[in-house]
Parts: structure tokens; C-alpha cells; sequence
């Protein structure tokens, strides 16, 4: 990506020292990215912050960088100028920035004519007239962007020159119903193998990177090999575990929904249109995985610290630190106020799908990638990151944090499932 923007709307704040003693040092730190279409633009934020926070010129703080699906294209920028963090993520938020839909897949009108009539006549002739289309929109502009912007060699330059352990970007496999994390690392042939999910040495290309932000109806799969590979949350039942398997002992996840507890309203039900459904199904597909591996690396922790790891099954278990960054703000009602941006045949199609409706927000956010709202999604992730400065560089000198951010996460959704709970009584 190109040099680093200068028109960002932050003030540079001053540097946080910390005297909490080390926890360890020693430990390799782990950066989590996982996907949220649009919404990862938050992620931006939250790495534009942690690159105010260091010095001018250090080199990347993460050794092991993990990506799925948006999540990956961050952190294929991140790999790529490892050298320069700051750099890295100039290039990274200038894109951000600046993004319109049509960088993104082909929303112009006469192309969203094109693919409602492929859709049509599909169907009306059974595939006779022509054969079902393999996805609503066409991100060959996407293809075409971060083929500019990535020098792949770039990520094995950075490992060579110690400033990258390990890159890894998630797809899942259509034939092989697995999710596969695709492993660029310092120690050639690692590799691992648990029930549906694999970890694959692999030189990463654009095709890694297309296959993981391929979303299912919206962006075509990738063939890769004798596969066709498609979004890397699908199937993803453990996202922190390509980092820990690449030796990473201390974690920094950046998600991108907010878990702030949301009071249940008693109200007449009405059906839920296609789009609130569809954008039900991206929250999960993006998310779900994440929260479930948080609770499960919580109570690993809380039995290596009662020394009951030391039984036959739990030999291997080690400490992870964790360190979790989230939006403070519901990004489904930022994007509401930004859908008058988006092209108006983008906008006819949502309005179709009942994406514009109350409660249609979700899917909105994930396909809002328009100038307006990144920018806000980039200026709440610096907020929300320099408010945990201290945590932040605590957690980056390998010391102790007041709050690690995971278990007030667990203790809401509980809270928020109990009500539900209740409600439904």
C-alpha cells in the first residue's frame, strides 16, 4: 500500500509507561483478526492507536499475525511491512479511509442489472438458459486492489529478517467441509490436525486472501488446487488456535461487534425479513466462533492456575494470555446512518432484501465499505484503544493488565442470555 495518510483527525497522544512487574517477558505475542466485512475497519483503529503508542520507528510487536476473512487483508498488511509497524499501518488506514463499494465488488447499476438477470433466468430455466451464477456480486475490483497493494514475497522478507514468526489465513474447504489455516512461518513444514480443522504450511498468495474474504451467496469461492475454498469463519470453531499452535503464548484479539448488554423489549413479533436473517447469519458466521473460544480459553487459564493441569488429558495445556479489544458502540446503528452513501442500486437491493428495515442493520454494516463509515469505525477503534493504553502496553512488555477484557465479555453475555431466558418465560 502507499505511503502513510496524512489527514487523519486524531491528536497524537503521549507515550504510556507502565511499572507492573513481567509476567513473562519471554512470550510470544499473538495479533487475532478476525472477519466483519466493512467492520474491520474498526481494526484499523485499534492498530493505528498501538502504532501511536510505540516508538516512531519499531518494527511489528506480533510475531505470530492471524487473519480471517477481513481480518486477513489487515493482517496481510500488517506482514508485509513488517519491518515499519507504523508504516504498515499508514498504508493500511489510507485505504480504509478512502474505500468506496466499487473498490469492493462491481455495484454500478447496470451490473447489479446484469447479475438480477442472470439470477432470473437462471431460475425460470432451471439452469438450461444459463447455469446458476456463483455468487450476487462480482469483487473482481477487490481482486484487483490488493493485488496492488501486496508484494506477497514481501511476508517471507519479513520472516527471513526476524521481524515475522508466522502469518496465517483462514479459508474453508467446500469439498472438504474444514476450515484450514494456511501457514507462512519462520519453521517450514508446521502444520497441525484436529476434527475439521487443519493447519497447512503454504507460500501465501492473493488466492489465500481472496478464498478467506469470500462470503457465502455474496463473493464467488476460489479454487485453490483440486478445491474451491470459500470465507474462513465458516467453520472456524477455534480462531485462536492457529496463533497458539504457531507458538504464541499472549494474545491481542481486535474484534468487531459490540457485547454490551441490550435490554430485551416486550413487543409484538413480526417476521424477520431476508436481510435481517442474512445479516443474522454474517454476525454469526463472523463472531460466534470468537465469543465461544474466549469462554473455553478463560477456563483453561483458570485450571492451569489451580493446578489441575496436571492430570493425563491435560498435560499440554498451557497459560494464554489474552487481551481483548471490542467496539464500544453497536456498529449495526453506525451504519444506518451511513446507508444514504452507498450506490443507489446497492441501495434498491437492500431496500428488496428489507436490509433498510429496523433490525436490518447487521447486514448493512458488513457491506457498507464507503468513506463515511470507515472513518467513523477508524476514529471509535483509536478511541476505544487509546482508553486501554496502559492495558495495551502492559500487555505488549509482556506484563500483567488491570483487565484483559475477556471475562467482562463472558460476564454480559451470560447476563444477556439469562434475560432472554426470562423473557421467553
Amino acid at each position: 500500500m502507499g505511503g502513510a495518510t496524512n489527514d487523519a483527525p486524531f491528536s497524537r497522544e503521549p507515550h504510556v509507561t507502565t511499572e507492573r512487574g513481567p509476567v513473562n517477558p519471554a512470550a510470544k505475542l499473538g495479533l487475532i483478526l478476525p472477519g466483519g466485512g466493512a467492520r474491520a475497519a474498526y481494526q484499523v483503529g485499534v492498530l493505528r492507536a498501538i502504532s501511536d503508542l510505540l516508538p516512531a520507528r519499531a518494527s511489528n510487536p506480533f510475531p505470530v499475525v492471524t487473519g480471517t476473512s477481513a481480518g486477513a487483508v489487515n493482517a496481510t498488511a500488517i506482514a508485509v511491512h513488517a519491518e515499519r509497524f507504523r508504516v504498515a499501518v499508514g498504508n493500511l488506514e489510507r485505504v480504509w479511509r478512502n474505500f468506496q463499494v466499487g473498490q469492493v465488488f462491481k455495484a454500478d447499476t447496470a451490473s447489479m442489472l446484469r447479475s438480477g438477470l442472470h439470477w432470473l433466468l437462471a431460475m425460470m430455466s432451471g439452469g438450461w438458459l444459463l447455469p446458476p451464477p456463483k455468487s450476487l456480486f462480482d469483487n473482481t475490483p477487490l481482486r484487483e486492489l490488493l493485488g496492488q497493494q501486496f508484494d506477497f514475497a514481501a511476508v517471507r522478507r519479513s520472516i527471513d529478517a526476524g521481524q515475522l514468526d508466522a502469518l496465517s489465513i483462514a479459508a474453508a474447504g467446500y469439498a472438504s467441509a474444514r476450515s484450514v489455516a494456511f501457514c507462512e512461518a519462520r519453521e517450514s513444514g508446521v502444520s497441525w490436525s484436529r476434527l475439521r480443522r487443519f493447519g497447512e504450511p503454504a507460500q501465501l498468495s492473493l488466492d489465500h486472501l481472496m478464498a478467506s474474504v469470500a462470503v457465502p451467496f455474496l463473493f464467488p469461492p476460489v479454487l485453490m488446487g483440486d478445491e474451491y475454498f470459500g470465507d474462513g469463519a465458516m467453520r472456524q470453531s477455534s480462531p485462536f488456535s492457529p496463533a497458539i499452535h504457531l507458538g504464541a503464548d499472549r494474545l491481542l484479539v481486535i474484534g468487531t461487534r459490540n457485547e454490551a448488554h441490550h435490554r430485551v423489549v416486550a413487543q409484538p413479533p413480526t417476521p424477520p425479513t431476508f436481510g435481517q436473517i442474512f445479516g443474522y447469519m454474517l454476525d454469526a458466521l463472523f463472531t460466534d466462533g470468537l465469543s465461544l473460544d474466549m469462554e473455553r480459553l478463560v477456563q483453561i487459564n483458570h485450571l492451569v492456575e489451580q493446578g489441575l493441569a496436571a492430570g493425563p488429558d491435560l498435560t499440554r495445556l498451557r497459560r494464554i494470555d489474552l487481551l481483548v479489544i471490542l467496539p464500544s458502540r453497536d456498529i449495526s446503528e453506525i451504519a444506518r446512518h451511513h446507508v444514504g452513501s452507498l450506490p443507489r442500486a446497492l441501495r434498491v437491493l437492500l431496500r428488496t432484501m428489507g436490509a433498510l428495515n429496523t433490525g436490518g442493520g447487521q447486514l448493512m454494516s458488513y457491506l457498507l465499505f464507503q468513506d463515511t463509515f470507515t472513518r467513523e469505525l477508524i476514529a471509535l477503534g483509536y478511541q476505544d484503544a487509546m482508553k486501554r493504553s496502559d492495558d495495551l502496553l502492559a500487555f505488549i512488555g509482556g506484563h500483567a493488565v488491570a483487565s484483559t477484557g475477556a471475562t467482562g465479555v463472558l460476564r454480559r453475555l451470560s447476563s444477556r442470555q439469562e434475560q432472554r431466558a426470562e423473557a421467553e418465560q
